[in-house]
């Protein structure tokens, strides 16, 4: 009987959490609205290349965002040599240049899956210099060019933008 009060008290924390939450379904809708919090956030577009998406919420006055997607998704991104692994669902609290209590990522450090709780911007995305610093529970992280991160539309106006200077 326990566990039943446990999962039941655990079903209202996640519904508490999504009160108020503007919510948006269908994989065009969702990517447009992953894309547009992205940007409003200051990171590049390829930081969460999250496929087939579902479902999409977000509440404005916690800042609390979730995606869903069809089935866990792994990508490899090359520029940095990582292996990230994405859940059906993630979730995170966001703030500007800043995700943070994130779930449903892990990235692959040497033979281990290391759970992401957050990822900050550190710098403005259109400077050369900028990195996304992602930390673990452990409070460890690693940092990477923001550049590794940006789709080939940044990437291209990055370089633009960088022949100006």
């Amino acid at each position: 009987m326990s566990a039943e009060i446990k999962h039941a008290n655990h079903s209202d924390s996640v519904a508490a959490e999504r009160v108020g939450a503007e919510v948006v379904h269908g994989a065009e809708a969702c990517y447009k609205q992953s894309i547009e919090l992205l940007e409003e956030l200051g990171f590049p577009k390829g930081v969460l290349p999250l496929r087939d998406l579902v479902e999409c919420g977000r509440v404005s006055e916690t800042g609390f965002v979730w995606m869903k997607q069809k089935a866990p998704y792994e990508h490899f991104f090359a520029a940095t040599n990582t292996r990230v692994s994405y859940s059906t669902e993630v979730t995170a609290y966001v703030e500007k240049s800043k995700m943070k209590r994130m779930t449903g990522v892990k990235s692959k450090q040497l033979l281990l899956w290391v759970p992401i709780v957050e990822m900050s911007l550190i710098g403005d995305v259109d400077d050369k210099n900028s990195k996304i610093y992602f930390k673990t529970p452990m409070g460890i992280g690693k940092s990477f060019a923001a550049t590794a991160f940006m789709d080939e539309e940044e990437k291209h106006k990055y370089l633009l933008d960088s022949g100006k200077n």
